[in-house]
């Protein structure tokens, strides 16, 4: 099965550089901005009056978890906008919106007012996601494996130093102020988004792209079946094992004061060797075909994940996830360019727009699997199943791409 586009598929802009890099720092930026408030979340939560401890660790998690689970349910109705009015008005919607919610946040009182604005945060937001949208649609298609890698590696580095920036500017500045720092630089990224960002559309009415926007329209579905479905196993896999690494950890190492600092290094290394990989992967795949990359990078992170379960010592797991990471860096970008080079252009932003959900479900999903079958079968049950979901995508997407 070859990457060959739909027949209608987007005109390539010549302003896809410039485009690719306000993208990739826009991106970079609201990642930070979500991902800051780790360090401090139960710290601010006992600030606006919860003050039981378990109580503090329940809203710490429901409050985090709030803006995906309301990101996930709207990204398919901003992916089917982005198709009718355009993928740069998203983007401006996105970073004003995402200004204001973080603003605001540093503005709570009560933890149900911090739990509105961490929902609103979702709603309003998903820059990165609609980054991806309009990278994937305005890029050249020799050059979106490539362009697509970059903007996954600044998404991965924004998720690897949000935390880090998040702990240390509280103390400098401040809870509060920290989250008004936080809109004042996405409103710089709202600022180059609005004027930087040309986005080259196809003539027509919207009419005419309401009565094409079927999934019937799609000449052959299977392809962007499995990639969605294997977005979702990919997301599930690997957020499954989250749960289960600082136990996992504490059976690795003798002294039990550095557990947190070592789980902190395991947790890293996978997304320190995605950040490493993604770019250059995907340039391998725009030469030698985005399917093969999914399934060997599948068959990869197969290989790498069982002797994680038998690992002895705390630096065998952190080697591991790492080459894990590196295996897997340029995998979504990749199911990416699939389903972009396989939709119609006016179903882009929708198809993206679901993939991205089904994603969000895997993250929501992995979680509770895999702490359920670390409780209930063991540490290394997790590894092993985790490695036999990945196999049996790896398989499918095999099958999908020898079927046509």
């Amino acid at each position: 099965m070859t990457d060959a586009p739909a027949p209608s598929s987007s005109p390539e802009s010549p302003y896809w550089v410039r485009n690719l890099i306000v993208c990739l720092a826009g991106s970079f930026t609201t990642i930070v901005a979500m991902t800051l408030l780790v360090p401090f979340l139960p710290i601010y939560v006992e600030d606006l009056g919860v003050t039981d401890h378990a109580a503090i660790v329940q809203w710490s998690g429901v409050t985090f978890g709030a803006t995906f689970l309301t990101a996930a349910l709207v990204a398919p109705l901003w992916g089917r906008l982005a198709d009718l009015y355009g993928r740069k008005l998203m983007l401006v919607r996105a970073s004003l919106g995402m200004t204001i919610a973080m603003s605001l946040t540093g503005m709570a009182h009560n933890i149900w007012q911090l739990l509105i604005l961490r929902l609103l945060t979702g709603l309003l937001g998903g820059y990165a996601s609609g980054a991806n949208v309009l990278v994937a649609t305005q890029t050249p298609k020799a050059r979106s494996g490539w362009a697509l890698g970059m903007l996954s590696s600044g998404v991965m580095a924004g998720s690897l130093l949000g935390p880090l920036i998040g702990g240390a500017l509280p103390n400098l500045i401040g809870i509060r102020q920290t989250f008004w720092l936080a809109g004042a630089v996405i409103f710089i990224a709202f600022l180059a988004t609005c004027f930087l960002i040309k986005e080259e559309r196809r003539m027509g009415s919207r009419a005419a792209i309401k009565q094409k926007v079927r999934w019937s329209a799609i000449p052959d579905k299977r392809p962007i079946v499995a990639m969605l479905l294997t977005g979702f196993m990919f997301t599930l896999a690997t957020m499954s094992i989250e749960p289960i690494i600082t136990v996992y950890v504490s059976q690795l190492v003798n002294d039990q004061t550095q557990v947190s600092l070592m789980s902190g290094v395991v947790m890293s290394a996978a997304a320190f060797g995605a950040i490493l990989s993604a770019s250059p992967i995907g340039k391998w795949a725009d030469r030698f075909g985005h399917w093969n990359v999914v399934v060997l990078s599948l068959l990869a992170a197969v290989v790498l994940l069982i002797p994680q379960a038998f690992v002895t010592e705390a630096w065998q797991l952190v080697l591991l996830r790492f080459l894990m990471g590196m295996a897997l860096g340029g995998l979504m970008p990749c199911i990416t360019a699939v389903i972009r080079h396989r939709a119609p252009e006016q179903m882009a932003g929708t198809l993206l727009g679901y993939s991205i959900s089904i994603q969000y479900a895997g993250q929501v999903i992995g979680p509770l699997l895999g702490g359920f079958v670390g409780g209930h079968l063991g540490m290394r049950a997790v590894f092993l199943a985790t490695s036999l979901l990945l196999a049996l995508a790896a398989l499918y997407a095999w099958r999908t791409k020898n079927a046509d």
